[in-house]
C-alpha cells in the first residue's frame, strides 16, 4: 500500500555501490566476468548511476585490481552512468583511458581515517585531489566527493558538525558536482542527520548537491535516510543485497541495502525507477556466489523459504 507523507521528494535517484564499496571488502576475489554480470543485472533492474569499480593500489584492496579489465568487460548501457572512485591523479590517467565518464574522489572529516586510508592529513589529501578535480572538469568528467566519518570516528569519537561542514566545503570548493556525506561505521542518528544536512545548506551547499550514504550497522540506515529526505536530499547511496564494508574500519559493516530502501520509497511514493523483483533475484544471485545469505531483510522476506 502506497501512503505518501508530506515533505518528501517525488523522486530519488538511487546511486548504487554494490559492486564498488559492497565487493571491496571481500575476503574471496570475485571473477571478473562475475562482477561485470552484477552490474549488467543492476542496469537491467532500473539503476542508472552504479559506481563499477575503483583505481585503488591493488596492495590496498586486491578484490578491485582488475578495474580496467571490468571496465572492459561492461556493455554500457545508453543513460546509465558508472563511476569509478579515484584516490589520485594516476587513478584519473587509468580512469580517462578506460573512457569513464564520471569519477569520485573519498575525503575523509577527521584526521586519523584520512592517515588510515589515503596515508596523508585531511589538508594533505585535499590538496591531492586539487588537480585531480581540475584535470577531471577539463576533460568534460562530472565528479563526486565522499565526506566519510561524518556521524562519528572509531578512533576519534563524535565528530563535530561543522568540522565535517569544513571539509566538505573544502572538497565542494575543488570544483565537485555532488558530495555524499558518509556514515561509514553506522553510529548516526536521525537528529544528526538533519542537522548535518541543514549545517551544510547553511554553509551554501545546497541540498540538491547532497547524497547520503549510511551504513546500518545499529540499524539506522532508513531512518537517517528518511530524516535526509525530509531536509532536502534527493540521492541516496546503497548497495544491492546490503554488501559491504570498509576495509580501514573494521566497526564499518554493511551498506544500506538497496532493496530495503526502494521498499521503504515504494511505500511512500516516491519514484526511483527500480524494479524490486530484478533487484532482489539479482541480489540472491550474488549472495550464491558469496556463498552466504544477503543481510537485506526484504532480500530475505521475498526470498523461498527452505523446508526444514
Amino acid at each position: 500500500m502506497r501512503v505518501p507523507l508530506d515533505g518528501l521528494p517525488p523522486r530519488v535517484e538511487i546511486y548504487e555501490v554494490g559492486p564498488r564499496d559492497g565487493l571491496q571488502n571481500e575476503d574471496a576475489i570475485v571473477p571478473v566476468e562475475v562482477k561485470a554480470e552484477f552490474v549488467a543485472r543492476l542496469a537491467a533492474a532500473g539503476l542508472r548511476t552504479i559506481e563499477t569499480t575503483s583505481y585503488v593500489h591493488p596492495k590496498w584492496v586486491p578484490q578491485l585490481a582488475d578495474a580496467s579489465e571490468l571496465l572492459a568487460a561492461v556493455d554500457r548501457v545508453p543513460g546509465v552512468r558508472y563511476p569509478v572512485l579515484v584516490p589520485n591523479e594516476r587513478g584519473l590517467d587509468r580512469a580517462l583511458a578506460d573512457g569513464v565518464t564520471d569519477i569520485a574522489i573519498f575525503g575523509s572529516a577527521t584526521e586519523t581515517f584520512a592517515r588510515r586510508n589515503l596515508n596523508r592529513t585531511v589538508d594533505e589529501s585535499i590538496a591531492m585531489f586539487a588537480p585531480v578535480v581540475a584535470r577531471a572538469r577539463a576533460e568534460g568528467l562530472t565528479v563526486r566527493a565522499y565526506v566519510s566519518m561524518a556521524c562519528g570516528d572509531p578512533w576519534e569519537g563524535d565528530v563535530p558538525i561543522d568540522q565535517v561542514v569544513s571539509v566538505s566545503r573544502r572538497l565542494m570548493d575543488l570544483g565537485c558536482s555532488q558530495l555524499s556525506i558518509g556514515d561509514t561505521i553506522g553510529v548516526g542518528t536521525p537528529g544528526q542527520v538533519t542537522a548535518l544536512i541543514e549545517a551544510h545548506t547553511a554553509a551554501g551547499i545546497d541540498a540538491g548537491s547532497l547524497a547520503v550514504h549510511f551504513h546500518d550497522t545499529y540499524g539506522q540506515a532508513l531512518a537517517n535516510t528518511l530524516a535526509a529526505l525530509r531536509a532536502g536530499v534527493t540521492t541516496v547511496d546503497a548497495s544491492t543485497g546490503g554488501i559491504g564494508g570498509c576495509p580501514y574500519a573494521e566497526s564499518a559493516t554493511g551498506n544500506l541495502a538497496t532493496e530495503d530502501l526502494v521498499w521503504m520509497l515504494d511505500g511512500l511514493g516516491v519514484e526511483t525507477g527500480a524494479d524490486l523483483p530484478a533487484l532482489v533475484a539479482t541480489s540472491r544471485w550474488m549472495a550464491a556466489r558469496l556463498g552466504r545469505p544477503s543481510p537485506s531483510r526484504v532480500v530475505q522476506a521475498l526470498s523461498p523459504k527452505e523446508n526444514s
